[in-house]
Parts: C-alpha cells; structure tokens; sequence
C-alpha cells in the first residue's frame, strides 16, 4: 500500500505552493503535447536530473502526505496535551472547548493574533486545515474525554474549500448533526459559531465561497434555533460589501488578524456566559 501511495505521489500529482496554515492543494496533472527530439548536447545530466531543492521539497510534500494518510483526522495532534490536562476539579470550574480548524488553532498561538481568553478555563483543540469529518472522528478524544460544561464548535470554511475532497452542503450539516448529537448524548452544553466570511480561498482560488458560506450558516442558525443550541454569529459582525472579511481583519481574507479575534472575543464570551448561565 505504501509502495502503491509513494508511485501515486511521485508520478501522478502536482502539488500546489503557498498554501495557508498548512493547507495544501493537489491539482490533476495536465497533459502536453511531446517535447521535440533533442540533440545529445541537450541532454546533458544538467538537463535530465532535476535540482536538488525541487527533489527535496518533492520529498517532504511526499512525506507530508504520507503522515496525512496515517493520521486522517489528526488523533496524535493533541493526545499528549490531553493526557497532561489536568481533571476538572475547581468547585464551578466551567471547562470550555474551542473546536475547529485553523481559526481556532492559530488563536492567541501565532503573531499577532491577540490573547485566547487569559485566565478562564478553556482549552483550544483547533487543527489547521482540517473539515468536519475529521473533527467528528476526533470528537470523543478532543471534546468527551476532556469533560467540558460546554464546546464551542468553529467548522465548515474547509469543507466549501474541498480541504479534503468535494462535499456537499448536506454532507457539511450532517458532521454538524453529529458532534451536536455526540455533544448532547454526554451532557455538554453546545455553542456553534457561523462560518467567518471569505470572497475566496488563497490556497484554491476561484471557488466563489461567499454565497455557500451563506447559505451554511442560514442552515446552521435555523438548526440551532430548532434543537435548543446556542448560535454564535461572527459573520455579520465581520463581513463586508463583497462578502468577503472586512478590511483589516484579516491576514489573508479567511484568517483573523488580532483585530479580527478582538471582534470574536466578546461575541464568544457572550455566546459562552449565555449557554453556560441557562
């Protein structure tokens, strides 16, 4: 199988460069029509052996999939940290989990990105890049067994960016069904966060994600008001005339800068002292 996944890598993809957050994008090989004969001192070994920076980075991108492919949904990412967490014991400790792809990962952990809520007790277990399949495979492990009052689930940008292949809106609402169910079936109290704004994704670019976006979050605020779940609206705080992140908000049109956090911050204070206050 390995064998099979290296020849796949090596001959058959093309992998997309300057990818955000460690997303990567695979494009098909495109077909050309055959170069013409060359003359011997064309084809010299200058000619033929590829530069050793290109086989290098081919390597590490083959690496780097190879690691996907063994740990789909990122179960090793915070196993450690979950060991090492410490048990709710604190009488009224209210442990909250912050759940979701990059948005959430990259909160208060890289420059300039602001504070992840300093001194309250709770934990972020975002994976950049990841979808909702893979954040419902990792549920139990990063949200159950950590024993939270409450998770405050962040999701789906990816999944209209075919992160991890195409999926349809009623794929996207089923993962929520799931970890909103997962959630409820273990006594946690759930809060999910509309999709952040994005007029297109740098990493693949020309998918015209607004009006999907859109259309998810009007699906997922009716399902919140319908099955007594808390709905937490980034989105029209943050989106602008293009249906893109207003200006200054954002690194790159998808992820918030430290003033886009400073905006998130008290809508999910609020949204937590809400569910948690009920």
């Amino acid at each position: 199988m390995k064998l099979a996944v290296r020849m796949v890598l090596a001959g058959c993809i093309s992998w997309g460069s300057g990818m955000a957050n460690g997303q990567v994008g695979i494009t098909a090989p495109v077909e050309s029509t055959p170069a013409p004969a060359q003359t011997p001192a064309a084809t010299s070994a200058s000619a033929v052996v590829p530069p050793v920076s290109m086989t290098v980075e081919r390597a590490k991108q083959i690496a780097g999939m190879e690691a996907k492919l063994a740990d789909w949904p990122g179960l090793e990412r915070y196993q450690a940290d979950n060991a090492a967490l410490a048990p709710v014991t604190a009488a009224g400790e209210q442990r909250v989990v912050f759940y979701g792809d990059s948005i959430t990962d990259a909160w208060g952990r890289l420059p300039n990105t602001g504070e992840f809520f300093p001194g309250k007790p709770y934990v972020n277990r975002g994976i950049s890049g990841q979808t909702t399949p893979q954040m419902v495979v990792r549920f139990r492990q990063d949200v159950i067994d950590l024993h939270p009052a409450a998770v405050l689930i962040l999701a789906g940008t990816n999944d209209v960016a075919g992160n991890t292949g195409p999926m349809t809106p009623q794929m996207t609402e089923d993962n929520f069904r799931s970890m909103i169910d997962l959630a409820k079936a273990n006594g946690i109290r759930v809060i999910v966060a509309s999709i952040l704004p994005a007029a297109d994704y740098p990493w693949k670019p020309g998918l015209a994600p607004s009006p999907k976006i859109r259309a998810l979050n009007d699906w997922l605020k009716r399902y919140c008001v319908n099955h007594s779940v808390t709905y937490l609206d980034y989105y029209s705080a943050m989106v602008g005339a293009d249906g893109g992140m207003k200006l200054g908000i954002s690194f790159d049109g998808v992820h918030p800068n430290a003033q886009g956090y400073a905006i998130m911050t008290p809508l999910a204070q609020a949204a937590i002292d809400k569910t948690l206050g009920e």
